[in-house]
């Protein structure tokens, strides 16, 4: 396992959902979402010169297929704009059913998808950013592609 900290993204056109690991690389924490729009790029550099972190990873939005759709193209778009921004890597992984997972611990908690709302796009990168992190521990390897 490659040690240093990582920021999840989970980017919508509203706001950008963000985690953080620890810098041993075992939990990722939700964090408070940045705005989405024009300010996101400077948001996001802020925060990576504030955690100096190893990579962003960003879930990509495939079909239950694995095929890339609009939404995908739009987050690789993103990203890879985003990379230009950032003194770091930035990985794409698969982010499948990740807000339906991260809506589902909500619920589970006894909180309703309207009030947890502005929480769960964090979430959502929270579950991105620590299947990533499990995937690497398990297989040595990080998931994903590099841009």
């Amino acid at each position: 396992m490659r040690p240093g900290v990582r920021i999840g993204l989970d980017p919508g056109s509203v706001r950008i959902g963000v985690a953080v690991s620890d810098d041993a690389g075992v939990l990722a924490t939700p964090r408070d979402a940045l705005p989405g729009g024009s300010e996101s790029f400077e948001g996001v550099a802020s925060l990576v010169q504030e955690l100096a972190p190893l990579e962003i990873v960003i879930g990509v939005p495939l079909s239950m297929t694995g095929v890339e759709g609009p939404s995908a193209w739009k987050t690789r778009e993103w990203a890879t704009r985003l990379a230009g921004h950032v003194d770091c890597d930035v990985r794409l992984v698969d982010e499948r059913l990740s807000t339906v997972q991260a809506q589902r611990t909500y619920r589970e908690q006894g909180r309703s998808t309207r009030t947890t709302r502005d929480r769960i796009d964090s979430a959502a990168a929270a579950v991105v950013l620590q299947f990533t992190l499990d995937a690497e521990r398990s297989s040595g390897q990080a998931p994903g592609e590099v841009l």
